[in-house]
């Protein structure tokens, strides 16, 4: 028995936030209906694509049974009414206002159902001057003040390698507030209505600037506080292949050994003093030597510096593969096996993985299909 079984979850989603939500909660027992326009969501033309589906639809999606309908039909509504009065949840993802137009709101929901549990995700909230504006995962960061911590150098600005808005501001939170109105309910009887706003949780992202910004009334800038790059001990440093050096030495004692291990000089040691110099000096060591002549010496030193990985190579970490991350398997949109998507859920709340849709050993399936950075 999961901790989920027995739950109906109708998901209204798209493209990432909701629809990794709804697999989350599916993992862990739930049934999701996920509904779908005639033609299909967005995400279905996302590639790759492996026999004309996609694989970025079918890892999001893989274990929800699909219902398509076009919700401007009255017969789609008549088709949704039975399964709307037995849902537990009910999560959505369309900018604020249409669900109301589409006469599906919550009010209306839950004149049906006064037990649901109705989570609308969008990019600013359901209210507030921004709250019908368009906006990806790009913007709610460029809009908090996140971005601007470490955009990257003026000249070449980075785009992050995550999508740290719609996975930590839509998918975590519409996660956690649905099991806490599912407990709730336990309690009352009665469902309630979330409003998550994936640009709200960014703040919390921000906390360290948050902290100097409240703390000192100086709100810092670009790279200027220790975990955005304003410390020689928090950087990343490139090696003399080009390979990267990722220092996370804060601590005194990680320092300490760090710097023992790439023989900095002792005056560049007290960071404090100057830590534009000790970063400079810093780079010169590690500039000096190949990443495979540092991965040795770092891991002797046990001293919070790695070697960055592609994701290619990470996926054959054995710490990684031997922690089953990739042990799970579904049957990918070619009808090939392939690994499903890791989720930050503990074993003893998800189904064990099915022995007849076994993932491809991970080694396998480097040889065939993951290209060797």
């Amino acid at each position: 028995m999961l901790p989920l079984t027995g739950l109906l979850v109708l998901d209204f989603t798209t493209l990432l936030p909701g629809p990794l939500a709804t697999l989350m909660l599916a993992e862990s027992g739930a049934e999701v209906i996920k509904v779908e326009r005639p033609g299909g969501e967005e995400m279905r033309n996302h590639g790759p694509h492996v026999g004309g589906d996609s694989v970025p639809f079918a890892l999001l999606n893989r274990g929800k049974t699909n219902l398509v309908l076009d919700l401007k039909d009255p017969a789609a509504h008549a088709r949704l009414r039975p399964i709307l009065a037995r849902a537990d949840v009910l999560i959505e993802q369309f900018r604020p206002g249409t669900m109301q137009r589409l006469g599906l709101d919550y009010d209306a929901v839950a004149a049906i159902n006064p037990r649901i549990v109705y989570c609308s995700i969008s990019g600013y909230g359901q209210t507030g001057p921004r709250a019908g504006e368009a906006g990806h995962d790009l913007n709610y960061i460029a809009q908090t003040g996140l971005l601007a911590q470490q955009p990257g150098p003026a000249d070449r600005p980075v785009v992050p390698p995550a999508l740290i808005a719609d996975i930590g501001g839509g998918t975590f939170p519409a996660v956690i507030n649905i099991l806490l109105a599912l407990r709730q309910r336990e309690h009352t009887g009665k469902g309630c209505y979330l409003d998550v706003a994936m640009a709200d949780a960014m703040f919390t992202f921000a906390w360290s600037g948050l902290a100097a910004g409240f703390g000192t009334k100086n709100f810092p800038g670009a790279g200027e506080t220790m975990l955005t790059g304003g410390s020689p001990r928090y950087q990343i440093y490139p090696a003399a292949d080009g390979a990267l050096i990722a220092c996370a030495a804060l601590e005194q004692k990680f320092w300490l050994a760090f710097a023992a291990a790439i023989g900095l000089a002792p005056e560049f040691i007290d960071d404090v003093r100057d830590p534009e110099a000790s970063r400079m000096a810093v780079a010169e060591r590690i500039a000096a030597r190949t990443a495979q002549e540092w991965r040795p010496i770092l891991a002797a030193a046990d001293c919070c510096a790695t070697i960055v990985a592609s994701l290619a190579d990470a996926v054959r970490d054995p710490h990684f593969v031997g922690r089953g991350l990739f042990a799970r398997g579904m049957t990918g949109p070619g009808g090939e096996a392939m690994p499903a998507l890791p989720l930050p859920i503990a074993p003893c709340f998800r189904a064990p993985p099915d022995a007849n849709a076994a993932a491809t050993p991970i080694e396998t399936l480097a040889a065939t299909m993951l290209p060797r950075a």
